[in-house]
């Protein structure tokens, strides 16, 4: 029997707009249930226990405000965290290997970042209950005896050094506004660590620069320079080669690559060709924006880019796109018969001491 997820947007939803059609069309409703129901917040919540599946409601909302989705019940006991009722939920987590680099690779809005805000600490997971305060003993309870539970016990403690490669940072320019990039590297890093990584990653024509002036290459550059200047017990990257240009981007990733020779890194990276330079091991995520990801067993980073460009995972029976990404040497060849919409004549351009004609 499959786990059915019911998930309402309530960023997209306007019940003052509609006239609640996921109400009044819902047939266990009007069979007399409460399968859907308005909310103390006047927005509607979904019975997942008396839900059906059937999507009426999915397809008469106005608003694209809900998703139906039937998953593998097995994965019901995989499930880590879950923002509210009908919310955004999060199964399984990646194991950051000792001296490797591992990668998260998937579509935006599958729970990729708060993968590692996690793994980092700073998001406590309630392993999908919502009655109580979120603890971390459960989560402990959860991972005992498995290679996660050391891991685990020491972010649970605050005994986890951790240093974090935000994913906008284009928000530290707003953040320290006035600041000389200097200043941030001294202040955010240790010297002797930050010191090589300005020659490196070509800081230094920028550190006399106030963070509001930079582009956006140059303040994630800088970022990234902040994040391995901390001595870290573990390193997050949250898209490091945005950006960045090709020559930037492989500078990036022999930095960080070397820095996994005594730490553990943990990176979420959509350019193929980096993370297969960049990464160890990968975990896919698949799943659906905004309403659930799950975090799939890691893989090779050669095999898991294979397997995410033919978007079937083997071994877990999942397809998560509906088309393999194929390239090809030449583009297709298809011969056009159309009609003319538009036709040029002869076309002059004389820029003083230079001229074009066709």
């Amino acid at each position: 029997m499959p786990l059915r997820i019911a998930v309402h947007d309530k960023d997209n939803c306007s019940p003052k707009k509609c006239a609640s059609e996921c109400m009044s069309y819902c047939p266990v409703n009007r069979m007399g249930q409460e399968c859907v129901l308005m909310g103390e917040k006047g927005k509607p919540i979904i019975s997942e226990e008396l839900c059906v599946g059937c999507g009426i409601c999915v397809h008469k909302c106005p608003f694209d405000a809900i998703f139906i989705v039937g998953l593998p019940e097995a994965l019901a006991e995989d499930l880590i965290h879950q923002y509210s009722v009908n919310g955004f939920r999060l199964f399984r987590l990646p194991i950051p290997k000792d001296k490797m680099v591992t990668g998260l690779l998937g579509m935006n809005g599958i729970g990729k970042t708060t993968v590692i805000n996690i793994l980092a600490g700073f998001v406590v997971p309630n392993m999908g209950d919502l009655t109580s305060k979120s603890s971390w003993e459960k989560v402990l309870e959860k991972y005992a005896a498995t290679e996660m539970a050391a891991f685990l016990e020491r972010v649970s403690v605050g005994d986890m050094r951790v240093a974090m490669k935000p994913q906008y940072v284009d928000k530290l320019a707003k953040g320290y506004k006035g600041r000389k990039v200097l200043d941030l590297l001294n202040a955010a890093g240790e010297e002797a660590l930050v010191e090589p990584l300005i020659d490196e990653l070509e800081l230094g024509p920028i550190l006399k620069h106030k963070i509001d002036e930079l582009s956006g290459g140059e303040l994630q550059r800088v970022a990234i320079a902040g994040t391995i200047g901390k001595e870290a017990d573990i390193y997050f990257f949250d898209e490091p080669s945005s950006y960045l240009d090709i020559h930037q981007r492989m500078k990036v990733s022999e930095v960080i690559h070397r820095l996994s020779d005594k730490k553990p890194v943990v990176v979420i990276e959509h350019d193929l060709a980096v993370l297969d330079f960049l990464a160890d091991n990968v975990h896919l995520m698949y799943g659906e924006k905004g309403a659930y990801g799950v975090v799939a067993y890691p893989r090779a980073v050669r095999t898991a880019v294979n397997t995410y460009l033919s978007g079937f995972l083997k071994e877990e029976n999942i397809r998560f796109r509906n088309k393999p990404i194929t390239f090809v040497a030449n583009p297709p060849r298809k011969e056009w018969d159309t009609a003319t919409l538009l036709h040029f004549g002869d076309l002059v351009k004389d820029f003083g001491n230079f001229k074009v004609e066709s």
